[in-house]
Protein backbone atom coordinates (compact mmCIF):
# COMPACT_ATOMS: atom_id res chain seq x y z
CA UNK A 1 0.00 0.00 0.00
CA UNK A 2 1.55 3.28 -1.08
CA UNK A 3 0.58 6.20 1.12
CA UNK A 4 1.98 9.33 2.69
CA UNK A 5 2.87 7.42 5.85
CA UNK A 6 5.32 5.13 4.11
CA UNK A 7 8.46 7.28 4.50
CA UNK A 8 7.61 7.76 8.17
CA UNK A 9 6.98 4.06 8.68
CA UNK A 10 10.32 3.21 7.19
CA UNK A 11 12.03 5.02 10.07
CA UNK A 12 11.20 2.01 12.25
CA UNK A 13 12.52 -1.27 10.93
CA UNK A 14 11.57 -4.63 12.33
CA UNK A 15 15.12 -5.80 12.94
CA UNK A 16 18.80 -5.11 13.42
CA UNK A 17 20.83 -6.63 10.61
CA UNK A 18 23.02 -9.35 12.06
CA UNK A 19 25.57 -11.36 10.16
CA UNK A 20 26.70 -14.80 11.15
CA UNK A 21 28.15 -17.91 9.64
CA UNK A 22 25.93 -20.84 8.93
CA UNK A 23 26.61 -24.37 10.06
CA UNK A 24 26.87 -27.14 7.48
CA UNK A 25 23.33 -28.24 8.39
CA UNK A 26 21.90 -24.74 8.08
CA UNK A 27 23.59 -24.30 4.69
CA UNK A 28 22.15 -27.62 3.54
CA UNK A 29 18.69 -26.51 4.69
CA UNK A 30 19.01 -23.33 2.62
CA UNK A 31 20.08 -25.29 -0.45
CA UNK A 32 17.43 -28.01 -0.13
CA UNK A 33 14.41 -26.18 1.30
CA UNK A 34 14.67 -22.46 0.63
CA UNK A 35 13.57 -22.57 -3.04
CA UNK A 36 10.26 -24.11 -1.92
CA UNK A 37 9.77 -22.61 1.56
CA UNK A 38 11.37 -19.19 1.39
CA UNK A 39 11.21 -15.82 -0.29
CA UNK A 40 13.25 -12.65 0.09
CA UNK A 41 11.17 -9.57 0.83
CA UNK A 42 13.32 -7.22 -1.26
CA UNK A 43 12.93 -9.51 -4.29
CA UNK A 44 9.14 -9.94 -4.14
CA UNK A 45 7.20 -8.74 -7.17
CA UNK A 46 5.08 -5.64 -6.64
CA UNK A 47 1.76 -6.18 -4.92
CA UNK A 48 0.42 -8.62 -2.35
CA UNK A 49 1.77 -12.14 -1.92
CA UNK A 50 -0.68 -14.84 -2.98
CA UNK A 51 -0.45 -16.95 0.16
CA UNK A 52 -3.11 -19.39 -1.04
CA UNK A 53 -1.05 -20.24 -4.13
CA UNK A 54 2.23 -20.37 -2.17
CA UNK A 55 0.85 -22.77 0.45
CA UNK A 56 -1.25 -24.64 -2.08
CA UNK A 57 -4.40 -24.24 0.01
CA UNK A 58 -6.82 -21.73 1.46
CA UNK A 59 -6.27 -21.29 5.22
CA UNK A 60 -5.97 -18.49 7.81
CA UNK A 61 -2.57 -16.76 7.59
CA UNK A 62 -0.55 -16.24 10.78
CA UNK A 63 2.54 -13.99 10.58
CA UNK A 64 5.29 -14.27 13.17
CA UNK A 65 7.75 -11.38 13.17
CA UNK A 66 11.26 -12.27 14.30
CA UNK A 67 11.44 -16.07 14.44
CA UNK A 68 15.03 -16.07 15.76
CA UNK A 69 16.57 -19.54 15.73
CA UNK A 70 13.16 -21.08 15.09
CA UNK A 71 12.70 -23.28 18.14
CA UNK A 72 9.41 -21.68 19.21
CA UNK A 73 8.23 -21.01 15.65
CA UNK A 74 8.68 -24.60 14.48
CA UNK A 75 6.73 -25.89 17.48
CA UNK A 76 3.93 -23.34 17.02
CA UNK A 77 3.56 -24.15 13.33
CA UNK A 78 3.59 -27.89 14.05
CA UNK A 79 0.90 -27.44 16.72
CA UNK A 80 -1.42 -25.50 14.38
CA UNK A 81 -1.64 -27.41 11.07
CA UNK A 82 -4.86 -25.53 10.30
CA UNK A 83 -2.86 -22.29 9.84
CA UNK A 84 -0.76 -21.07 6.94
CA UNK A 85 2.18 -20.00 9.13
CA UNK A 86 4.57 -17.33 7.83
CA UNK A 87 7.79 -16.48 9.69
CA UNK A 88 9.64 -13.23 8.92
CA UNK A 89 13.30 -13.04 9.98
CA UNK A 90 16.50 -11.33 8.79
CA UNK A 91 19.08 -13.65 10.35
CA UNK A 92 20.23 -16.17 7.73
CA UNK A 93 21.44 -18.86 10.18
CA UNK A 94 18.17 -18.50 12.10
CA UNK A 95 16.13 -19.24 8.99
CA UNK A 96 18.42 -22.16 8.21
CA UNK A 97 17.93 -23.52 11.72
CA UNK A 98 14.16 -23.04 11.47
CA UNK A 99 14.10 -25.08 8.25
CA UNK A 100 16.07 -27.84 9.99
CA UNK A 101 13.68 -27.86 12.95
CA UNK A 102 10.63 -27.86 10.65
CA UNK A 103 12.11 -30.76 8.69
CA UNK A 104 12.65 -32.73 11.89
CA UNK A 105 9.07 -32.08 13.08
CA UNK A 106 7.58 -32.85 9.66
CA UNK A 107 6.05 -29.37 9.42
CA UNK A 108 4.37 -28.66 6.07
CA UNK A 109 2.37 -25.48 6.85
CA UNK A 110 5.33 -23.10 7.22
CA UNK A 111 6.79 -20.53 4.81
CA UNK A 112 9.66 -18.13 5.44
CA UNK A 113 10.26 -14.50 4.57
CA UNK A 114 13.81 -13.14 4.67
CA UNK A 115 13.82 -9.40 5.28
CA UNK A 116 12.06 -6.48 6.92
CA UNK A 117 8.56 -7.27 8.15
CA UNK A 118 7.58 -3.59 7.89
CA UNK A 119 8.23 -3.67 4.14
CA UNK A 120 6.45 -7.03 3.87
CA UNK A 121 3.35 -5.69 5.65
CA UNK A 122 3.35 -2.33 3.89
CA UNK A 123 3.87 -3.48 0.32
CA UNK A 124 3.04 -7.19 0.13
CA UNK A 125 0.15 -8.00 2.50
CA UNK A 126 -3.39 -7.01 1.61
CA UNK A 127 -5.34 -5.05 4.23
CA UNK A 128 -7.73 -7.08 6.36
CA UNK A 129 -6.31 -10.50 5.49
CA UNK A 130 -4.18 -11.79 8.39
CA UNK A 131 -5.75 -13.98 11.07
CA UNK A 132 -3.00 -12.99 13.46
CA UNK A 133 0.41 -11.43 14.01
CA UNK A 134 2.84 -12.66 16.68
CA UNK A 135 5.75 -10.67 18.06
CA UNK A 136 7.51 -12.62 20.78
CA UNK A 137 10.43 -11.07 22.68
CA UNK A 138 11.45 -8.37 20.18
CA UNK A 139 14.70 -6.48 20.76
CA UNK A 140 13.95 -4.46 23.94
CA UNK A 141 16.46 -1.66 23.36
CA UNK A 142 16.65 -1.16 27.13
CA UNK A 143 18.63 2.10 27.12
CA UNK A 144 16.32 5.11 27.18
CA UNK A 145 18.06 6.84 24.28
CA UNK A 146 17.34 3.75 22.16
CA UNK A 147 13.63 3.41 22.97
CA UNK A 148 12.74 5.07 19.67
CA UNK A 149 14.24 2.03 17.91
CA UNK A 150 11.72 -0.34 19.44
CA UNK A 151 9.44 -1.81 16.81
CA UNK A 152 6.19 -1.30 18.76
CA UNK A 153 5.45 2.32 17.90
CA UNK A 154 2.10 3.91 16.91
CA UNK A 155 2.77 3.76 13.15
CA UNK A 156 3.77 0.10 13.32
CA UNK A 157 0.73 -0.87 15.39
CA UNK A 158 -1.56 1.01 12.98
CA UNK A 159 0.04 -0.95 10.12
CA UNK A 160 -0.53 -4.27 11.93
CA UNK A 161 -4.13 -3.31 12.71
CA UNK A 162 -4.78 -2.45 9.06
CA UNK A 163 -3.57 -5.87 7.91
CA UNK A 164 -5.58 -7.92 10.44
CA UNK A 165 -8.94 -9.39 9.52
CA UNK A 166 -11.83 -8.49 11.86
CA UNK A 167 -11.32 -10.53 15.03
CA UNK A 168 -7.68 -11.15 14.11
CA UNK A 169 -5.15 -10.93 16.94
CA UNK A 170 -1.89 -9.14 17.61
CA UNK A 171 -0.07 -11.17 20.29
CA UNK A 172 3.07 -9.75 21.90
CA UNK A 173 5.34 -11.00 24.66
CA UNK A 174 8.30 -9.34 26.38
CA UNK A 175 10.28 -9.77 29.58
CA UNK A 176 11.11 -6.06 29.88
CA UNK A 177 8.58 -4.31 32.13
CA UNK A 178 8.94 -0.87 30.58
CA UNK A 179 8.59 -2.25 27.05
CA UNK A 180 5.50 -4.21 28.11
CA UNK A 181 3.98 -0.99 29.43
CA UNK A 182 4.86 0.79 26.17
CA UNK A 183 3.23 -2.03 24.16
CA UNK A 184 0.11 -1.78 26.31
CA UNK A 185 -0.06 2.01 25.98
CA UNK A 186 0.55 2.13 22.23
CA UNK A 187 -1.86 -0.70 21.37
CA UNK A 188 -4.57 0.64 23.69
CA UNK A 189 -4.36 3.97 21.84
CA UNK A 190 -4.95 2.31 18.44
CA UNK A 191 -8.68 2.77 17.66
CA UNK A 192 -8.88 -0.35 15.45
CA UNK A 193 -7.73 -2.65 18.26
CA UNK A 194 -9.20 -3.74 21.59
CA UNK A 195 -7.41 -5.43 24.47
CA UNK A 196 -8.90 -8.91 24.77
CA UNK A 197 -7.86 -8.96 28.44
CA UNK A 198 -8.63 -5.36 29.41
CA UNK A 199 -10.49 -6.61 32.48
CA UNK A 200 -7.55 -8.65 33.74
CA UNK A 201 -5.15 -7.12 36.32
CA UNK A 202 -2.93 -4.62 34.50
CA UNK A 203 -4.54 -5.55 31.17
CA UNK A 204 -2.04 -8.40 30.72
CA UNK A 205 -3.08 -11.63 29.02
CA UNK A 206 -2.60 -14.88 30.94
CA UNK A 207 0.46 -16.70 29.65
CA UNK A 208 -0.89 -19.17 27.06
CA UNK A 209 0.06 -22.77 27.79
CA UNK A 210 0.57 -23.35 24.07
CA UNK A 211 3.38 -20.78 23.80
CA UNK A 212 6.69 -22.61 24.33
CA UNK A 213 9.06 -21.16 26.93
CA UNK A 214 11.83 -19.37 25.04
CA UNK A 215 15.45 -19.03 26.08
CA UNK A 216 14.75 -15.32 26.64
CA UNK A 217 12.01 -16.22 29.08
CA UNK A 218 14.22 -18.71 30.89
CA UNK A 219 16.97 -16.11 31.25
CA UNK A 220 14.48 -13.47 32.39
CA UNK A 221 13.17 -15.87 35.02
CA UNK A 222 16.71 -16.47 36.30
CA UNK A 223 17.33 -12.72 36.41
CA UNK A 224 14.06 -12.05 38.21
CA UNK A 225 12.19 -10.37 35.33
CA UNK A 226 8.52 -11.12 34.73
CA UNK A 227 7.37 -11.90 31.20
CA UNK A 228 4.13 -10.31 30.02
CA UNK A 229 1.79 -11.37 27.20
CA UNK A 230 -0.58 -8.94 25.51
CA UNK A 231 -3.31 -9.93 23.07
CA UNK A 232 -5.18 -7.27 21.13
CA UNK A 233 -7.82 -8.01 18.52
CA UNK A 234 -9.12 -6.16 15.49
CA UNK A 235 -12.47 -4.56 16.12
Amino acid sequence: MENEDQPRLRSVVSYVKRGGRMTVGQQRAWEEHWPRLGRTVSELPAGPVDFTAWFGREAPVMLEIGSGMGETTSQLAAAAPELNYVAAEVYDPGLGQLMLRAEKLGVTNLRLMHGDAVVLLTSHVEPGTLSGVRLFFPDPWPKKRHHKRRIVQPEFVALIASRLAPGGTFHMATDWEHYAEQMLEVCSAEPALRNRYADEPGGWAPRPEWRPVTKFEQRADREGRVSHDLIFEKR
